[in-house]
């Protein structure tokens, strides 16, 4: 083992993480502890960037009405999603999807204006920065769940309308509505495995050595 690796419990513990976060729809309505939010933004904020661009920005929702608003919206989008889907439409209506309404903070996580001025890493893959953002979040879930926090990842929103309903600049651009506190357990699964909507692709349908195998394709829809 490389003189610079961690201690091996110190590696357990990283890869229990990875193994128990879960994408949480049911909180409490307990606050966090003091200082909780500022650490796991703080920990969003460690992440890496193309280019060190950082382009993640945080609105911390703490008006009721807005909250509501954006609870309502979701809504529709889900109901919108049941319509389009080719079958189970019923039953998709009554997943649990997010958790706006229960937990303790909501945060809207977005893409800073001006993302085109940063070209290093971008120029010919712009899109770097949805997977900088991305790489933020991952450290926000990951800290979360290392301290007993849920955490879900809302993408059910036309982003367009969130971002005149908060107020963005031109450019920017919400990608995600963070809904984290505390849980009462986190799901031995996750939730869409549990129900029969996907399962954990094995290693070798997602590893492959210098070209794309012929046959292999994308991951089939169970709807």
């Amino acid at each position: 083992m490389s003189a610079a690796a961690y201690s091996q419990p110190e590696i357990d513990a990283l890869w229990r993480v990875f193994r128990e976060r879960r994408d949480m729809r049911h909180f409490l309505p307990d606050p966090l502890p003091e200082g909780t939010l500022e650490r796991l933004v703080e920990a969003a904020h460690l992440a890496p960037s193309v280019g060190f661009m950082q382009p993640w920005r945080f609105i911390r929702i703490t008006d009721a009405a807005l909250r509501q608003s954006l609870h309502t919206h979701v809504d529709a989008e889900r109901l919108a999603t049941a319509e389009a889907l080719p079958s189970r439409n019923d039953e998709f209506r009554k997943v649990k999807i997010e958790g706006i309404r229960d937990c303790a903070e909501v945060l809207v996580a977005t893409l800073m204006p001006g993302r085109e001025k940063h070209l290093i890493g971008r120029r010919t893959l712009p899109e770097m920065d949805i997977a900088s953002l991305g790489c933020a979040i991952q450290n926000m879930w990951l800290a979360a769940r290392a301290e007993g926090i849920g955490l879900g990842w809302v993408s059910f929103f036309e982003p367009e309308a969130i971002a005149t309903l908060l107020g963005l600049p031109p450019g920017a651009r919400p990608l995600a509505i963070l809904c984290i506190g505390r849980v009462a357990a986190f799901y031995p699964r996750p939730m869409f495995e549990d129900a029969g909507w996907g399962r954990r692709l094995p290693l070798a349908d997602i590893l492959f050595e210098n070209r794309w195998p012929a046959g292999a394709g994308s991951t089939p829809t169970p709807y």
